[in-house]
């Protein structure tokens, strides 16, 4: 025990490490040969790219190599021996080196796309009608191989893959989600089977839309249901009913000649088990040609059923004639078609932006049509997509408009009719119109030719899809001004001509004035600008005096001195120059002056020079002015004297100058013409000899002339003066005429021509896109081109002959001797154009032995009707399918008389007529043999009687007039285009009135019978618009101020107003005028007062010196116009202000001897700008002579305040209003001129001179530019083409043609007219149309039930265009073709049909075809066409006969213009827990299928858990409630408990388990008072009340009040603390931060 407890540790360690050596060992030994096996796989061989074909030849012989390396599995490279060599991958390979030219020899081929298939995997089910919720991915496939073009083998991809990517060979498809079958509402259910007993009802629905891409089937289309009528059965009524059935005929079939008489013997049924198949339905095929038609025999079985369903014994139907179980037939022959065509090439041939697929199409022809109920032609066209991606094909052309230069602008279309009349059309400025012409081309996409003017063909303007450009537009004729001059300057000093060299005694005066406005018209003119007179001495500078001043010499204070001067040299420019220059002035430089003592005479200073009296002198008469001075003082004792009167006035001649004016004129300037030295210089760089755009020179004539003489010689005007006579200019570009090359030719007709038609013409034409100027090439003369188109054939004259009718074919005698009755060969039967083989029986079995016996028969024998030409040769059948009427019928109905039958001879022809109109012709037949003497022959009819044809016709006017439509003016396009909008619109026209013809019967037949060409016609007017009429402008008148800014008035008055829709007038006000309004400026400077000097000072009325008495001075005051040279002519004194006349007379008095001498005072200083009685204003004088001693001189100056509007004035602008915009006089409408004017205006309102306000700022423009709306008329279209017929035929037939606005009218343009329609009447003829009548009843002849036929028959009528009116039948060749879908014979139609029989279970007829729906996505529709459903449902007629039951069947075809059709769930409201749910289409129809089963409402609703409680029900809340008169208690989780009783008044007892009753009232009166109450805190469905929240919200504020005074009771009290010292009190800015 000690030793195991002392080794047993030890013994453990050693076997686990035994164990792991012996573990490590193993896993030693292993790793070599795994790291071995991972090797293999841990290394891989990476292949790179191919890389280019290589070879020393284009073709297979290239090679072509790429990189291989050995990487690791983690993706680095090692070395290649870790890789296996024997996986290495090949590096180099033959390939095909492909050169530049093989891209003309190969190319990409693909085939269509295959059907979008859906993408499912293969562990994934088909996805259903709800898991699917747009639609499902599909995908296409196709094949696309490289090709060689010549012969479409196919060779390696990467030969078009080096031009072109290879195209996609799968793409992305959607396919709807499963659509589920819907069908719609099942009808009301039937009338009980039986009137008495039990039976059955039952009630169908139909199939709106089927299932499509894996949706549900339909469900069953019928519901049946027992019913019991509650009326006893009589007795044996409720037994078997028996019913005389027939089966369908069977196909027609051919007798065989080793056929025996017991082989599928047709007859009649007398076994009791159900009929089975007809054994002897196979169809005998037979080759013969196509119109050889055969003539069968078919059959039909007859027998009794029972109303079980199962069959009787014949007997008990059978009672009187058995059906007819055989007859003759037509063997069906199927139409037969030819071979289809190869395809058309396909419509898309180019690439485009759009993903529209292209079309191609082949087509076959009809060699036969169908018989005898064989299947009609399919289709003869087929149609399918090509080019879908467009892949490989070559970039369409793209078509862009291109225009033309504009043409001219021009005003007239502009003007109104008055302007018209009196304008001078030829000098017209202002806005215009220009047109240019639109045309469609093929864009280029040379990006190098942008800048260029490119020509491109004209092409149909069909193909251009983006918006015309505009074809006007406004422009602008610029006006002409006249050069308007300033006035002239006053005349300078003279001069000599040159002042470099001066001559003696040659000298000019000149004056200048210069341009303010220049002319802007070529041949504008302005006026000489300088006129230059001789004169003598003349000086190139002169003395200029700037102040002058009298200095006594000795510095006395009077006697005689002399003038101190100030002056300056300056020339002839006022500049300022040496004094040297001015040496030979005159000039007085020490002038003699005398200052007055005490007691000399004073004078006045020397007046202003007085107006010169001529303005020119000559040697009869010169100019002079004069000045005067007067005396002021009189001389004292010892003093100098006064002069005599005559030494106080001077004179001096004026104007010296000659009154003879000579200038320079210059003529305008010349045309540019080329320079010689510039061709020369051009010459030697290798100038081209085309002169473009080089420089010319330009010369005029310049000549001296005498004003009001002529010309004279040059040298009469200043040389220095002379205009220049020559100055280059630039000479215009040549423009060469461009026009676009010729259109292509218009098509001409393809087809034959019907008859004698009339020649056809093709034309082509070509556009002017720029007109020639400055010396271009002209534009050709020929610009539109016509020839005849080749004559084409006229088209072939087909027509059909037939053969005559031959025997009637009656079935084989073995057929209808084996049946009932039978004994002679006679009956119906049928025959037809193709000659029978006849026999003796005439039966079908011995026609045909006798045919094989013989062999086949010709041609010309078994074609009943051949298709013949105008000269009777015989040509193919097409032919006249094609261009003949409908084919004649092969097979007519016939019978072979039995004995009993009434036999006739044929109706004879009907007899002549005896009179035109209103008689009647008969025929006849006769009774043969014994029929004579039957009796029931005698009622068929002997005698056929109709109306004699009449040939007298009536005519009469139909309907109202049509529009009066005008001739229209063929323009040539050689003329170029019209002007747009330049369309006839009124004068003389045509109407029309459409004109019936009737017979005598009132049957509407063609116009042309009554003589007429259809219409009555009719000249009328079409009223011309009249535009409004303004008289013209009335002068302006006086400006309403003269002086300073006023307003000038003109106006227009209405002279007649428009009508027929001309010109409105748009801008009258109520007194029917039209104001216009300009400021007007009346210079105040511009006439003035003068007034001369005063006169002496007349004493006592008498002028005298010696006494220094006051008296009296005047003086002449006028009124003159100022000119630059100064006063000018006196004028009425009207135009000058009246309150600003000077005084013509003062006091004035003479000083005495010795007396002080004051100078008179001068002008008033300039008050400040700020007017106050604070400023003042100052004027001064001065003494003339000194007082004697003693004596002292009055004030020198006068100092007055400064008031407002009495001596101080503020001045401010005054801007008047806009005026009217302004054009010119020639101009209709354009850019004009808004004025307005600057007037400077005292402070007390009035006007004055703009220099006071000159040194004020004003920076508002005084015009701007405006725009007179242009009054463009309204633009149409010419009148396009008339339209087809909107009838083909009857009486309402309509053409229409139809305008449109090219531009709408614009400011006073005349407005356009609503009449952009016109209508004429069609050719009155009567309709054919081909009238189907109803479905017959199912028609079984000889049997209650079973297989039979509807009938209908179609007929040809005439009528007036509509069919409700009374229509009239005519023969069938009138409606042309045959109706559609009717291949039976005598134009009827006949389907199969049945008749249920008692019992049987049966189909209904077919459902109305469904509404046109569309599968769509999202929305948008998913196909191209829709689809149509209709269904037959099955009825079960006896419960024991449902085995027999066919299956319901529904079909579908396609429509167009189908609608989206969506689906949702729809209920009613909730009648207890339950309620209605049903699914409606979006078209409102309630429908069963179509609605998501996932998203269906629940027709039933449940509480959990249920209300299982008495009184207890379920609410629309789901949750449990009491009935009325019960209350709910609720358990403490919210659930009903039990529903308690409310007590009323008349119980006694209450129940204890509520609360109510525990607690009853004893007292009666309480009770009444409490009756009905109850507290009940939840609604009906299970929600507190409102009075609960509340109590309970109450008691929740009680709880944390009773709670919070609780707390604060309880509290305990804080011990007081010593208060802090009181601290400075910080102040803090509350800035509204919370955080404060």
């Amino acid at each position: 025990m000690s030793l195991r407890d002392e080794h047993g540790p030890l013994g453990w360690t050693w076997q686990r490490l035994r164990k792991s050596l012996v573990l490590w060992m193993f896993f030693f030994l292993q790793a070599p040969a795994n790291l071995e096996a991972s090797k293999e796989t841990q290394y891989i061989w990476r292949s790179g790219q191919w890389g280019r074909c290589i070879g020393e030849e284009c073709g297979p012989n290239g090679v072509q190599s790429r990189t291989v390396w050995c990487v690791h599995v983690e993706g680095w490279t090692t070395h290649h021996s870790h890789c296996k060599y024997e996986e290495r991958p090949a590096i180099q390979r033959d390939c095909f080196k492909v050169c530049h030219w093989h891209q003309d020899i190969f190319e990409w081929d693909f085939s269509k796309w295959g059907d979008c298939v859906l993408c499912t995997s293969s562990n994934k089910d088909k996805p259903s009608t709800s898991t699917c919720v747009t639609a499902q991915q599909g995908l296409q496939h196709r094949k696309v191989h490289c090709v060689r073009k010549s012969n479409r083998s196919l060779v390696l991809d990467e030969i078009c893959e080096f031009f072109r990517p290879k195209p996609a060979s799968d793409q992305a498809c959607l396919i709807p989600c499963p659509q589920d079958c819907v069908v719609s509402e099942f009808s009301s259910w039937s009338a009980c089977s039986k009137g008495c007993g039990k039976g059955l009802q039952h009630r169908v629905r139909s199939v709106l839309s089927p299932p499509l891409y894996g949706g549900k089937s339909c469900p069953s289309l019928t519901e049946t249901k027992s019913c019991d009528v509650q009326v006893s059965c009589l007795v044996g009524e409720d037994e078997f009913q028996y019913s005389l059935k027939v089966d369908p005929w069977s196909d027609c079939r051919l007798p065989h000649q080793r056929q025996v008489w017991q082989s599928g013997k047709p007859g009649l049924n007398f076994s009791l088990q159900p009929s089975e198949k007809n054994p002897l339905k196979h169809r005998i095929h037979e080759h013969f040609k196509p119109w050889n038609v055969k003539i069968g025999y078919q059959t039909r079985r007859v027998h009794c059923t029972r109303s079980d369903g199962k069959n009787a014994m014949l007997s008990l139907c059978i009672h009187d004639d058995i059906p007819t179980i055989f007859q003759s037939c037509v063997m069906p022959r199927d139409c037969g078609v030819s071979e289809w065509s190869d395809w058309s090439f396909c419509s898309k041939t180019c690439q485009t932006l759009a993903t529209l697929p292209g079309y191609r199409s082949r087509n076959r022809f009809i060699k036969h049509k169908a018989i005898g109920g064989g299947s009609d032609c399919p289709h003869l066209v087929k149609t399918e997509t090509c080019n879908i991606g467009g892949e490989g094909l070559p970039e369409c052309p793209r078509y862009v408009w291109k225009t033309t230069d504009w043409n001219e602008c021009q005003v007239t279309p502009l003007l109104s009719q008055q302007e018209r009349r009196k304008s001078n059309q030829s000098t017209l400025c202002g806005g215009g119109i220009q047109t240019r012409q639109v045309y469609c081309a093929q864009a280029t996409g040379d990006v190098n030719k942008l800048d260029l003017k490119e020509v491109s063909r004209p092409v149909d303007h069909n193909l251009c899809i983006e918006p015309t450009p505009v074809t006007s537009q406004l422009c602008n004729v610029a006006c002409t001004t006249e050069c308007l001059a300033s006035a002239w300057s006053s005349w300078r000093s003279c001069m000599p001509e040159n002042c470099q060299d001066p001559q003696k005694n040659r000298g000019f005066k000149t004056r200048k004035r210069h341009v303010i406005g220049e002319p802007t018209s070529r041949a504008g003119k302005c006026p000489h600008l300088i006129e230059a007179i001789h004169c003598e001495d003349p000086m190139c500078f002169h003395w200029d005096l700037l102040e002058e001043s009298c200095v006594v010499e000795n510095n006395q204070t009077c006697g005689q001195g002399s003038y101190k001067e100030r002056i300056l040299c300056k020339n002839h420019q006022d500049e300022v120059a040496s004094e040297e220059l001015c040496k030979e002035s005159s000039h007085h430089r020490h002038r003699l002056c005398e200052v007055p003592c005490p007691n000399d005479c004073v004078l006045s200073e020397w007046s202003e020079w007085s107006i010169c009296s001529r303005s020119c002198s000559s040697k009869i008469a010169e100019g002079k002015q004069s000045r005067a001075r007067m005396i002021i003082a009189l001389a004292g004792e010892g003093g100098k004297p006064c002069p005599s009167r005559t030494a106080l006035q001077e004179w001096r001649s004026c104007n010296e100058h000659g009154c003879t004016v000579f200038y320079w004129e210059a003529s305008p300037w010349g045309p540019c013409t080329e320079d010689t030295l510039v061709t020369a210089l051009n010459a030697t760089i290798s100038w081209n000899g085309e002169n473009p755009c080089s420089v010319g020179i330009q010369i005029r004539q310049v000549h001296c002339v005498r004003y009001k003489v002529g010309h004279v010689p040059p040298k009469r005007c200043p040389e220095s003066l002379r205009p220049k006579t020559l100055q280059p200019c630039l000479l215009p570009c040549k423009k060469d005429c461009i026009a676009t090359p010729f259109s292509e030719w218009t098509s001409c007709p393809t087809t034959c021509e019907q008859g004698n038609s009339s020649d056809s013409k093709q034309s082509r034409y070509r556009i002017i896109i720029q007109n020639p100027a400055n010396g271009g090439q002209e534009c050709p003369d020929t610009l539109y081109e016509e020839r005849e188109c080749e004559a084409l054939s006229v088209c072939p004259n087909y027509r059909w002959k037939t053969h005559k009718w031959h025997h009637c074919v009656l079935p084989p005698d073995y057929v209808r001797q084996g049946m009932m009755g039978a004994t002679e060969n006679c009956g119906s039967g049928l025959q037809s154009r193709v000659p029978q083989r006849p026999s003796p029986s005439h039966t079908l079995a011995q026609e045909y032995i006798v045919s094989d016996l013989r062999g086949k028969p010709d041609n010309e024998q078994l074609e009943g009707v051949i298709c013949t030409t105008g000269n009777d040769q015989h040509v193919d059948i097409i032919g006249c399918l094609k261009w003949a009427s409908p084919m004649p019928p092969l097979v007519q109905k016939c019978r072979i008389p039995c004995h009993e039958d009434c036999i006739f001879t044929q109706w004879s022809k009907f007899s002549p007529c005896t009179a035109v109109c209103g008689s009647n012709h008969s025929r006849r037949r006769f009774l043969v043999g014994k029929s004579k003497k039957r009796e029931k022959c005698q009622k068929h009819p002997l005698v056929e009687t109709k109306p004699c044809p009449c040939n007298k016709y009536i005519r009469e006017a139909l309907g109202n007039w049509s529009d009066c439509i005008l001739p229209e003016d063929k323009i040539s396009l050689q003329l170029s285009m019209k002007i747009r909008g330049d369309v006839k619109i009124c004068g003389q026209g045509i109407r029309y009135q459409a004109v019936a013809c009737y017979d005598p019967n009132k049957k509407l037949v063609n116009p042309w019978l009554c003589g007429s060409s259809g219409y009555i016609e009719e000249t009328c007017t079409e009223p011309c618009p009249s535009d409004c009429k303004l008289s013209e402008w009335s002068q302006w008148s006086a400006c309403s101020k003269s002086c300073g800014s006023g307003i000038q008035i003109r106006s227009k008055w209405l002279r007649e107003k428009a009508y027929n829709g001309g010109r409105p007038c748009l801008k009258l006000d109520v007194k029917n005028q039209v104001y216009d309004k300009i400021p007007c400026y009346r210079d105040c400077g511009k006439y003035s007062w003068i007034a001369e000097p005063w006169s002496e000072c007349r004493i006592n009325h008498q002028e005298t010196t010696h006494s220094c008495e006051e008296g009296v001075q005047v003086r002449k005051v006028r009124c003159v116009h100022n000119t630059a040279n100064g006063p000018g002519e006196i004028v009425d004194d009207t135009l000058c202000a009246y309150n600003e006349t000077p005084a013509g007379v003062r006091p004035c008095s003479l000083y005495c001897p010795g007396d002080c001498v004051m100078s008179d005072w001068g002008q008033w200083s300039l008050c400040p700008k700020e007017c106050n009685i604070l400023n003042t204003r100052v004027r001064i004088r001065y003494p003339l002579r000194l007082p004697v001693d003693g004596k002292t001189c009055p004030e020198t100056s006068e100092v007055e305040p400064c008031v407002l509007n009495k001596n101080c004035f503020h001045f401010h602008y005054n801007l008047t209003e806009w005026s009217s915009c302004q054009l010119s006089d020639k101009a209709v409408c354009g850019q004009g001129l808004k004025v307005r004017l600057l007037d400077c205006v005292q402070s007390d309102g009035k006007s004055v001179n703009l220099k006071y306000c000159e040194k004020m700022e004003s920076s508002r423009h005084l015009s701007m530019h405006c725009f007179v709306e242009c009054p463009v008329n309204c633009q149409l279209s010419e009148w396009s083409s008339w339209s087809e017929c909107s009838r083909t035929c009857g009486l309402d037939g309509q053409m229409k043609r139809t305008r449109h606005v090219l531009q709408k009218a614009h400011g006073e343009g005349r407005p356009c007219s609503s009449h952009l329609a016109q209508y004429r009447p069609c050719l009155v003829k009567p309709c054919y149309s081909w009238v189907f009548d109803e479905w017959s009843a199912c028609k079984i002849k000889g049997a209650q039930c079973g297989g039979g036929f509807k009938v209908r028959h179609v007929s040809c009528v005439a009528h007036e265009g509509t069919l409700s009116e009374s229509p009239k039948v005519v023969e069938n060749e009138m409606c042309g073709n045959k109706a559609v879908g009717i291949n039976d014979i005598d134009w009827g139609l006949k389907i199969s049909c049945s008749v249920p029989c008692p019992g049987d279970c049966h189909l209904t007829e077919w459902s109305s075809w469904s509404s046109c729906q569309l599968i769509c996505l999202d929305g948008k529709r998913f196909e191209t066409t829709g689809h149509q459903t209709r269904s037959r449902a099955v009825i079960v007629q006896a419960l024991e006969n449902q085995e027999n039951c066919p299956e319901q069947v529904w079909e579908r075809r396609p429509c167009t213009e189908g609608t989206c059709h969506e689906y949702e769930w729809r209920s009613s409201a909730w009648n207890g827990n339950e309620r209605s749910v049903w699914c409606v289409r979006s078209d409102g129809v309630n429908v069963t299928g179509g609605c998501s089963l996932l998203n269906q409402p629940t027709a039933t609703r449940h509480c959990n858990p249920l209300c299982s409680k008495p009184y207890s029900f379920c609410t629309q809340g789901g949750v449990c409630s009491c009935e009325k008169g019960y209350m709910e208690v609720m358990t403490p989780y919210g659930f009903l408990d039990y529903c308690a009783k409310i007590p009323m008044l008349e119980e006694k007892k209450a129940d204890v388990k509520t609360n109510m009753g525990k607690n009853k009232l004893s007292n009666s009166k309480f009770q009444g008072f409490f009756k009905g109450w109850s507290i009940e805190p939840f609604h009906p469905d299970g929600k507190p009340k409102v009075w609960v929240y509340g109590i309970s919200a109450a008691v929740g504020v009680l709880i944390i009040f009773i709670t919070v005074l609780s707390y604060i009771i309880c509290k305990k009290p804080k011990h007081q603390t010593r208060p802090a010292p009181q601290q400075k009190p910080l102040t803090l800015a509350y800035d509204g931060d919370m955080d404060m």
